[in-house]
């Protein structure tokens, strides 16, 4: 079974999004932990906020983006640049990746949109300047999601050309202000996309969800006063397709039941860790992601862990964007699987 390829219209559902949406380069200040200098009240723990906007406040736009890493396996991360989307065109800007055309990626063809969301590719070939002769390119996709207000946004790249996770990024943002409730608890709810890479061998594909968030703006309390808010994620009906659309989800179960001895019929649901000192007053979250399965002994095992990353937006802080990213090692044919999602929830 393949994907619904929901076409968007020229800018109807990408309103207010032309020229460059994310402009990383140019306000990408921050060392990527809260500090004193900050607008409004951070929460005071060692949680870390991808780089992104220096001051945020919670009257101001606030971008994050996917930080670079020196991390064996991981170098690559945090490399996509100028990103930008052309509304009249249809077409997706990257920069600073190595074999990927001009920059320039079109639509998908075999798949071009996950959910509400579009998909962009890459060049597969580019001409030599001299001789005009083709040099086959890295796959190279790209994810882009904005919400029905345009108030936010996100954009994910990846390849699967390389033995490790190779050259990408992730980029997420929230355009306006928001302001947050002080009491009471609301519920979230939307689709996740995101791409599957490997670390120990090439390959790439494609994922939906469904997300649903929840947050208590009553509790955790905290000491110093500053917002404690509990948050809670759960990802579920998760779905694995290869980059021509194909439902791969039973193959991939049926490798990972044949080592371990298992008989998985699903991908595991994923749960947010629920913990004070997630959300501040800016509207960020950060948080971990867990997913478990029972081996064949009957014990609970971890299948994929990683991090999320969001911002709540609106003057009734009714969407929020963000961006989860999970690894797991359990997959008999490569070292590691990271995906990488992105989603937009609304109230």
């Amino acid at each position: 079974m393949k994907p619904t390829f929901v076409a968007l219209a020229t800018c109807a559902f990408l309103a207010a999004c032309g020229g460059d949406v994310f402009n990383v380069e140019e306000e990408d200040t921050d060392s990527g932990t809260d500090t004193e200098t900050d607008t409004g009240t951070p929460i005071d723990s060692d949680r870390t906020i991808p780089p992104g906007t220096a001051s945020p406040s919670p009257q101001v736009a606030i971008f994050r983006s996917e930080p670079t890493s020196t991390e064996d396996g991981k170098q690559g991360n945090g490399f996509a640049t100028g990103i930008s989307y052309d509304s009249q065109n249809d077409t997706f800007t990257v920069d600073n990746l190595g074999f990927d055309g001009d920059n320039t990626y079109s639509r998908g063809t075999a798949v071009s949109s996950l959910g509400p969301y579009a998909v962009y590719e890459a060049d597969a070939q580019f001409p030599d300047t001299v001789t005009q002769n083709p040099i086959n390119q890295f796959t190279h996709r790209a994810i882009y999601g904005v919400s029905t207000s345009g108030n936010t946004q996100f954009a994910i790249v990846r390849t699967g050309a390389y033995v490790d996770y190779g050259f990408g990024g992730f980029v997420y943002q929230r355009d306006n202000s928001v302001t947050l409730p002080s009491t009471g608890q609301a519920l979230f709810t939307g689709n996740l996309a995101g791409m599957r890479d490997y670390r120990g061998r090439g390959g790439l594909e494609y994922t939906t969800a469904d997300i649903t968030i929840a947050i208590d703006f009553d509790d955790f309390n905290d000491a110093t006063g500053t917002r404690g808010d509990a948050v809670r994620g759960h990802i579920s009906n998760r779905v694995i397709y290869d980059t021509a659309g194909n439902d791969i989800t039973s193959n991939v179960l049926g490798r990972i039941n044949a080592e371990e001895n298992i008989n998985l019929t699903a991908l595991p649901n994923a749960n947010f860790v629920v913990g004070p000192n997630v959300m501040d007053e800016n509207g960020e979250i950060v948080g971990s992601i867990n997913s478990y399965y029972v081996n064949s002994s009957g014990d609970t095992e971890v299948f994929e862990e990683g991090n999320y990353y969001a911002i709540l937006s609106g003057d009734n802080a009714d969407e929020i964007v963000g961006v989860v990213v999970m690894e797991s090692t359990i997959d008999p044919t490569a070292d590691s699987v990271r995906e990488t999602g992105g989603f937009i929830v609304y109230n």
